[in-house]
């Protein structure tokens, strides 16, 4: 009876020898290495959003506009844009699953205006040239967090006509008032991280957790904590769930009527992709609620 007891303890002391390493480690990295702005970015991370609020007007200027011929072959389009806050009437949720295991994927938002103009704002790490993404590298602040904001040409169709990954866009249920809130929180924040950059972390400021904080910041406990939040590839799912997605559909066919790949690619070169994309859908008139309608049943 000696020996296995001996083993349990030799193991738990090592375990925990294990755990007090594992934490001095990280206490040393976050002592030595910084967040900075001044590296030598991406030529399409090159630069960063700034909002420039003026009562019901913002001014975004760095707006990402690219045109994309593949992944590696692109020309980097930076624009300034002017936007009515009051105009905003509509928020969408896109999901881009990215691996053969379901469970990593990027999302991000999309915000509409009344004259059917949208701007996506997407949370990622900021790369320098010749980065890619490590989920463990992204543990140990190797990545600046960077809010990109951008036409959805660019930060759409960059997913669905040229990853070539699913995408899914889904109509949010929700008032003007937390729309024009969370597009505000969200560009708030871009500005704070031009003065005050942040490091990209794995599991706890991600593209989707930090969604979260803003929906919770705006309706408290809104969202509660889910493993489909630290696995955004079911993000989609608990949205439905917790009834913020605009759709009468079954949860068993919900996901493919909003799947639009094939939109995305039917008018990949339109000035009306944003109209295109949601060609599915009975978009608000002027004057009505924010809510969509969605396909009646899925492709």
């Amino acid at each position: 009876m000696t020996a296995p007891a001996t083993r349990k303890t030799w193991i738990r002391r090592a375990a925990l020898l294990a755990a007090i390493c594992i934490a001095l480690g990280y206490a040393a990295l976050t002592l030595l290495v910084h967040p900075a702005n001044d590296r030598d970015w991406s030529l399409d991370q090159a630069r960063t959003a700034k909002a420039d609020f003026k009562g019901d007007t913002v001014r975004i200027s760095n707006i990402r506009n690219t045109f994309y011929r593949s992944t590696h072959d692109f020309d980097v389009r930076w624009e300034e844009r002017t936007y009515d806050l009051r105009r905003i009437e509509s928020v969408w949720f896109m999901v881009e699953p990215f691996s053969d295991w379901r469970g990593p994927a990027h999302t991000l938002l999309s915000f509409g205006f009344g004259d059917g103009e949208f701007l996506a704002i997407s949370v990622e790490i900021r790369k320098e040239k010749g980065e890619s993404y490590s989920p463990l590298l992204g543990l140990l602040r190797q990545y600046e967090l960077t809010y990109v904001v951008g036409d959805e040409r660019d930060l759409i169709g960059l997913r669905a006509n040229h990853r070539h990954d699913s995408v899914y866009l889904y109509p949010i249920r929700t008032t003007p008032e937390k729309i024009r809130a969370m597009f505000v929180s969200m560009l708030e924040r871009a500005n704070k991280l031009v003065e005050q950059p942040e490091f990209y972390n794995t599991l706890t400021s991600t593209c989707t957790t930090n969604i979260v904080r803003h929906i919770n910041a705006i309706a408290p406990s809104r969202i509660p904590l889910s493993h489909k939040v630290l696995l955004p590839a079911y993000a989609d799912e608990l949205a439905y769930d917790l009834g913020l997605i605009d759709t009468e559909l079954p949860r068993d066919q919900f996901r493919s009527a909003h799947l639009i790949n094939d939109l995305a690619l039917i008018h990949a070169d339109s000035t009306a992709f944003s109209k295109g994309i949601r060609s599915r859908y009975r978009m608000p008139q002027p004057g009505s609620t924010v809510s969509t309608s969605p396909p009646a049943s899925p492709r």
